[in-house]
């Protein structure tokens, strides 16, 4: 009897000896995710799919949405709890700078090869992608396709900067007889003066900075382009029916309601007008958006100008099957059904191949141009210091060239510009 227990003791120990060394599978593990969503508007459509995503799959995944304006704080008090945060919003540069060390590089990952851009991703300075942009806003030049054609011209027949000119310039010599000119008026009121001192400044800053390799705010300019700007802002005023002398009296609205009345072929603003210019009786179909082309060897292949706050990071810092359980979420969200349809009524476009048109056509055009090939300009102006001021010294200067097209007033801008960046970047950085 003895020698029995002896051999059961003796047998158990064996047993639990195989069992201390074997290696524990942590792939076999299922994970979960905890989104930390920063857009209050999107919460219930965000918990919606989750408790879908839930019961199709068993993976649990929490929501919880910050309240506006409090993202960062909310998001620096989860991370230090146990239960962290396994995907979070990292937006910018700065959010890279405080939040690096927890975004997992995506790179290799399913849901970065669904991407049909990566100019909305944000990546360290070894390559590595750290957030990814999910949706996106464009501005462009908006044309009214019907009165281009009455014009006796198609879309098409635009292709860069020398196309563009030869048809605004034609239209504008035959106003009177059209009833319509090229452009809405270029106004230089507070309320119209960032669509030229931002966004249409945007083209110049993005060309400098692409050849330069600019990823930061820098301390200097060159001006680079500056020669291509005066290109289309003397197409925008040369071409339209707005004394050049009284620009700084233009609002919005005017502008706006001369594209809304049919008075005007082009109209240079975003894609957040769309609504507003269909519920002012404009067709759908008559709608389009193309790139702002000034002159650049190559724009030919410009897409719309597009940028976003709005990138997805997953917590490096989690458990590995949250992690998979996180990419595996964000991939289902971004080629499934039920994903692309929340995804087009929230956010409208998303750079991903499964993406589904939206209503808002100058965002799909945005997306056409993408899956051609076409690159992305990026908001380059993000960059810009002490913006407010930045920007009143643009306007100022682009007032007083306006009302007399000299060399001499262009220097001014120029000055502006350029001189008015490396001075405003002190006084905001000391």
């Amino acid at each position: 009897m003895k020698k029995f227990f002896a051999m059961l003791l003796a047998l158990a120990m064996v047993l639990s000896l195989a069992a201390c060394g074997e290696k524990k599978d942590d792939t076999a593990e299922t994970g979960s995710v905890y989104y930390l969503n920063f857009k209050p508007e999107a919460d219930q459509a965000w918990q919606d799919l989750a408790k879908l995503y839930t019961e199709k799959t068993g993976v649990e995944v929490k929501v919880e949405t910050a309240a506006s304006g409090t993202y960062s704080e909310t998001l620096t008090a989860e991370m230090g709890k146990s239960a962290m945060p396994t995907l979070f919003q990292c937006g910018n540069a700065q959010g890279l700078l405080d939040w690096g060390d927890y975004c997992l590089d995506f790179t290799g990952s399913k849901v970065l090869g669904e991407m049909t851009t990566s100019d909305f991703n944000l990546t360290d300075d070894n390559g590595a992608v750290k957030a990814i942009g999910y949706c996106y806003e464009a501005f462009g030049i908006i044309v009214n396709k019907a009165l281009l054609a009455e014009a006796g011209y198609e879309l098409a027949d635009i292709k860069d900067f020398a196309s563009l000119k030869e048809i605004a310039e034609d239209i504008h010599a035959r106003k009177d007889a059209l009833g319509f000119d090229a452009f809405s008026s270029a106004g230089l009121d507070g309320s119209s003066s960032w669509r030229f001192s931002g966004h249409l400044a945007n083209m110049p800053l993005y060309y400098e900075f692409r050849d330069d390799n600019v990823t930061k705010q820098p301390a200097e300019i060159t001006g680079a382009y500056l020669d291509n700007y005066r290109n289309i802002w003397d197409l925008y005023i040369n071409n339209a029916s707005m004394d050049k002398t009284s620009l700084t009296s233009g609002t919005g609205d005017m502008s706006t309601g001369e594209f809304k009345a049919g008075k005007a072929v082009f109209y240079q603003n975003g894609t957040w007008e769309y609504a507003g210019l269909v519920e002012a009786g404009l067709k759908a179909e008559d709608l389009a958006m193309i790139p702002i082309y000034c002159g650049v060897e190559g724009e030919e292949k410009a897409g719309l100008a597009c940028g976003t706050e709005n990138c997805w990071a997953v917590n490096a810092k989690a458990s590995e099957a949250d992690i998979q359980a996180t990419l595996d979420f964000l991939y289902w969200v971004v080629t499934s059904e039920e994903g692309t349809k929340m995804m087009a009524e929230q956010f409208g476009p998303i750079p991903f191949k499964a993406a589904k048109e939206s209503e808002n056509v100058f965002f799909n055009d945005a997306n056409a141009y993408m899956a051609n090939g076409n690159y992305t300009v990026t908001w380059a102006f993000n960059h810009t210091p002490n913006v407010d001021a930045w920007r009143a010294g643009v306007v100022s200067a682009l007032a007083a060239y306006s009302a007399d097209q000299t060399d001499a007033n262009w220097e001014g801008v120029k000055t502006a510009f350029v001189a008015g960046w490396a001075n405003e970047y002190k006084t905001q950085n000391g």
